[in-house]
């Protein structure tokens, strides 16, 4: 029988942490001691200083990032205002990491980190899609987005990231699959000699996912989920590759073939790694280009930071409809504008439209062959973040925030397009956007641009893709 009183029992519930996601072993104890400590070892060994220093002193507190966030049009709650959640960060670097604040900690009543406010900051970080919106308003050039990732990396330091993310980070860099989706190779194989059973029977001839070739022109990486929830699009991508001529100029290395990276929402030390990772992969096969499938921050991590982190003369980084784009604009590919006869819009991506370099691509290919295109209003680096963002399409157990808060506005932006069909080139994106529109119950599907290609290209010697049509309709009765 216990001898522990049963109000000592209520107390000790009663001052347990909790927290709005699942973490593999909750931070209980001096989460505060812990929290400057880990921050004090990111600004040692990192280049973040400077750039604190110079938000510090431009951050006006203006506010005028609230109007642009969609986490904030709904709430309206102050906390949710990206310029107060990145000002938490800051005043706890001026407070413990300036001169400045020291010696006004001295003599004044000044900030002091508490409890409550680390409480706020592991919320407040993962309420933020990281879609970087704000910054495009901010007259000072604050980066809010950046301070995000900064606060999530400082608390990953001390043991605070949601499980989800965790645990798909730790198999890519130290299991036995090395990627997220923990899809082992046989699996891998199987899956690949299935789609290419699928494409024989769709287009009647032989489509091969070439696998370990070496010397090939491209390495192909796609978020490795795609080989589980989306085979349509890399039925595209193939078909795409064997239409252009380019069936034998690339491959699927069997080491890795993940491309996604999660270190991009949290961790720099991850980012670094899981891109080393990928190199790694292109060095072993002896490859000239990396070949990125529809994935928003898988295109931009490697985009982004390969130069930085390859040995030598980095390999150039592609998005797939870069590759596509150049094919048709070359008359290497041919699709058939008497196919899609729906309404399409097109959904962009944060990490490669708002932070990247894609946005004019997609228009372009779309416009080649869909008759009824409507943007979104507004669109391209304006565009609305899907609202699970930042890695929040991965965590499970905050489902109806990103339903009901952070997607609520791109779910408004869908249905007044009067789409039928929405069109994503991001494997994140599509998860949450098909969620969004079975919740709201919006008339319309969600699938990649490959998708949308795979039913309008027509093959040399394969079937055609108005027979394609018949026979799908026909399987559809």
């Amino acid at each position: 029988m216990s001898t522990i009183p049963e109000e000592s029992k209520v107390q000790v519930i009663k001052e347990k942490k909790r927290y709005p996601y699942y973490i593999e072993n909750p931070v209980e104890e001096n989460r505060v001691e812990r929290f400057l400590e880990a921050f004090a070892a990111v600004l040692k060994y990192t280049d973040y200083k400077p750039l604190l220093d110079s938000y510090c002193n431009s951050s006006a507190k203006c506010n005028r990032c609230a109007v642009t966030c969609p986490v904030f049009q709904v709430t309206h709650d102050p906390r949710d205002i990206p310029c107060y959640r990145t000002n938490l960060l800051l005043d706890t670097y001026k407070r413990y990491f300036t001169i400045g604040g020291w010696f006004k900690s001295r003599f004044t009543n000044t900030f002091e980190l508490t409890e409550e406010i680390i409480d706020e900051m592991l919320d407040g970080f993962y309420r933020c899609t990281a879609c970087r919106r704000c910054t495009r308003e901010c007259p000072m050039g604050v980066d809010h987005g950046m301070i995000t990732r900064l606060g999530r990396y400082i608390l990953s330091l001390m043991g605070i990231v949601p499980k989800a993310l965790q645990v798909s980070t730790r198999e890519q860099l130290e299991g036995e699959t090395h990627n997220t989706s923990q899809i082992p190779k046989a699996a891998l194989l199987n899956t690949l000699e299935f789609l290419s059973e699928e494409l024989k029977d769709m287009l009647g001839i032989e489509v091969e996912f070439p696998i370990d070739k070496m010397e090939r022109e491209y390495v192909f990486f796609c978020a490795v989920s795609d080989y589980l929830l989306e085979p349509e699009t890399l039925m595209g991508n193939a078909a795409v590759l064997y239409a252009s001529g380019d069936w034998d100029k690339w491959t699927i290395g069997t080491c890795n073939y993940d491309g996604i990276n999660y270190g991009l929402f949290y961790s720099d030390w991850h980012l670094e790694n899981i891109i080393k990772q990928l190199i790694a992969e292109v060095d072993r096969l002896k490859g000239k280009n990396i070949l990125i499938g529809e994935c928003g921050h898988a295109s931009r991590s490697a985009h982004d930071f390969v130069p930085v982190f390859s040995n030598g003369k980095p390999y150039p980084v592609f998005n797939f409809m870069e590759y596509t784009l150049q094919c048709i604009r070359e008359g290497r590919i041919k699709l058939n504008r008497d196919i899609v006869t729906e309404k399409v819009t097109y959904h962009d991506p944060c990490n490669i439209a708002r932070s990247g370099w894609i946005v004019d691509q997609p228009r372009e290919i779309l416009k080649s062959f869909v008759p009824d295109f409507v943007e979104m209003t507004p669109n391209g680096q304006d565009n609305y973040c899907c609202g699970g963002g930042g890695g929040l399409v991965s965590v499970d157990e905050i489902h109806d925030f990103r339903m009901n808060i952070a997607g609520k506005v791109k779910a408004e932006q869908i249905r007044r397009t009067g789409a039928e069909i929405v069109i994503s080139p991001c494997a994140n994106c599509k998860k949450q956007l098909k969620e969004l529109v079975e919740h709201y119950d919006l008339p319309c599907q969600v699938m990649g641009i490959h998708d949308l290609i795979l039913k309008a290209i027509e093959i040399p010697g394969a079937k055609s893709a108005a027979e394609r049509k018949e026979e799908a309709a026909m399987f559809a009765m």
